[in-house]
């Protein structure tokens, strides 16, 4: 047992020395070899100390690792530790593959763990499992207090290897159900769904930057430019967090002309700079494309809609990215270990960097904050068009997406919505297609009664201002008889009335009980078709795409009127 402690410890310090080593190559400026070695020996002789003398036992592997974390959460969010066991959680970003029984899950506080999202044609949902399944044993194992990654990590096996899942299921007769599953390699699309909008409108949907990105992005556009009513591109990378910097680069050249620069990349030193250019033919460099991006684009999907920007290839739409212009590669280290370190910056055609945060500069209490946009700097794209630094991609069309009240907001954060759709699946074995079912009265008014208003809690905005309002001027002494009769008036005006609530803000309840609803029976694709018929961003798309003045216009310098 000593010497597989000392085994282990020696381990952990190797990775932790590997991995302080390497962080030393980022900060050289500030850090000597002296420095460097000096450190080493203090945190190797302070955990033997701790691990000989202090009254419990310490977990090596847990206190190794939240030093390395900490370490690196000091340099910049991206730059990570993965160990031998989350080797495939890093594979599966670059990639889109892992091997296991194909579903999302979620862990409902109190309740346990249950089957969210089954993924299309993979080993779930051809068992028989189905969203709302409370997952109650793998094989022999009990999940009583088990969390989503411990359970994850079950269901996740070698591809041919057989695991029993027993779930109950709410709202039918015969609530617990057994299945026999066989892990396969599960496959997860970057286009989970592509298709033609407003008659003449080819939309592509792009969730994620894989190494297999590019070639189903080319493949959706050459289908789509097979439909001769298809006249302009919709490329949709919303919420979509990036990945490989590569795949960028060759989804931009789909669009522009072979050998054309989508950005450069430097990292420290004058001669760590390199130049990535388009290399194949182009599908199509003269169709009307517009890219939709929002607050959760980042990365690669900043590049994508920056570059085609900054060649004016593009009208891009929505709200403003994330702000993520740094790169990283992986490297490997003792132990089957990996670090993904932030290697370099990367800068788009116009020559601008997008990164909307300084991780170098730090206030005084270690936080940081996003670059004001006083203190941004002005490019111009190929055609003039001005354009701006550090903080992100502005879109040249602003879409306002409007405030997530308390009400939608707890509909979808308590799982009213979800757990809805279970029993509402459970009653209906099917619906009409996506592209036809809507949410009738019928519907709405069962989803009103399923809530139960003594388990609902939202913020009463009024009548928390009203209360705050009210405590005040008692301080203040003006709470006499005909204040009082005032405030019982007001109170009367403004207390909240769930039902009047939730019908208040029917339009948006709609979208998302449609969304949940038809993700049971057509799946991811089937929400996407639903959730693109309530779009503001496609509507306003349709507008700009079929004026062949305005897309131009917006594509053109700003010309300067004589005073």
């Amino acid at each position: 047992m000593k010497n597989r402690r000392n085994s282990l410890l020696s381990r952990l310090a190797v990775v932790a020395t590997i991995v302080i080593v390497a962080m030393s190559t980022i900060a050289a400026t500030r850090s000597n070899k002296g420095e460097i070695a000096r450190n080493l020996d203090i945190f190797n002789a302070l955990y033997k100390e701790l691990q000989t003398n202090y009254v419990d036992s310490i977990d090596a592997e847990k206190s190794i690792n939240i030093a390395i974390a900490a370490m690196l959460n000091d340099i910049d969010p991206y730059t990570e530790y993965y160990g031998a066991s989350d080797q495939e959680d890093l594979a599966m970003m670059t990639s889109g593959e892992y091997a296991g029984i194909g579903s999302m899950i979620v862990e409902m506080p109190g309740k346990g763990v249950f089957i969210s999202e089954p993924y299309e044609g993979s080993p779930a949902p051809e068992a028989g499992l189905t969203p709302g399944d409370l997952i109650v044993k793998i094989d022999n194992d009990s999940l009583t207090g088990w969390h989503s990654s411990q359970v994850s990590e079950k269901l996740k096996g070698q591809p041919g290897t057989k695991l029993q899942v027993t779930v109950k299921r709410p709202y039918v007769t015969d609530s617990i159900k057994t299945f026999d599953i066989t892990r396969r390699k599960i496959q997860l699309p970057a286009v989970p769904y592509y298709g033609v909008l407003k008659d003449n409108i080819g939309y592509i949907y792009l969730t994620s930057f894989t190494d297999k990105a590019a070639s189903e992005v080319k493949d959706a556009l050459v289908e789509l430019k097979k439909n001769p009513n298809v006249k302009s591109i919709v490329l949709d990378l919303r919420g979509n967090r990036g990945g490989l910097l590569e795949a960028a680069v060759k989804i931009v050249g789909l669009f522009v002309p072979k050998n054309t620069e989508v950005l450069r990349t430097r990292g420290k030193g004058l001669l760590n700079e390199k130049v990535y250019k388009t290399t194949s033919a182009p599908v199509d460099t003269e169709i009307p494309l517009a890219v939709l991006i929002d607050g959760g684009s980042a990365s690669s999907s900043e590049i994508t809609a920056g570059a085609l920007q900054d060649l004016d290839r593009a009208v891009i739409m929505g709200a403003r990215s994330y702000g993520k212009g740094l790169v990283q590669t992986t490297r490997p280290l003792p132990y089957d270990g990996m670090l993904k370190v932030t290697i370099a910056k990367y800068y788009i055609p116009s020559g601008r960097l997008i990164q909307a945060i300084d991780y170098s500069h730090r206030n005084p209490d270690g936080s940081v904050a996003r670059i004001p946009d006083s203190l941004t700097n002005v490019f111009t794209t190929i055609h003039g068009r001005e354009v701006r630094d550090g903080g992100g991609i502005t879109p040249d069309v602003k879409i306002d997406y409007g405030e997530v009240n308390r009400l939608t907001y707890n509909i979808v954060s308590d799982n009213w919505a979800f757990n809805y759709a279970t029993k509402y699946a459970a009653e209906h074995p099917e619906i009409a297609a996506a592209e036809d079912f809507v949410i009738t009265d019928s519907i709405f008014n069962d989803f009103k009664s399923f809530i139960d208003p003594d388990k609902f809690n939202y913020d009463k905005v009024c009548e928390s201002m009203l209360a705050a309002l009210k405590s005040t001027a008692e301080i203040e002494g003006y709470m006499n008889d005909s204040t009082k009769a005032e405030f019982a008036v007001l109170e009367g005006l403004l207390k909240h009335n769930l039902s009047h609530d939730l019908d208040n803000n029917r339009e948006d309840i709609e979208g998302i009980l449609a969304g949940e609803i038809v993700k049971r029976y057509y799946y991811q694709k089937g929400q996407v078709i639903e959730t693109l018929k309530r779009d503001v961003t496609i509507d306003s798309a349709e507008v700009i795409l079929n004026d062949k003045a305005r897309y131009n216009a917006i594509l053109s310098p700003a010309t300067k009127k004589n005073s």
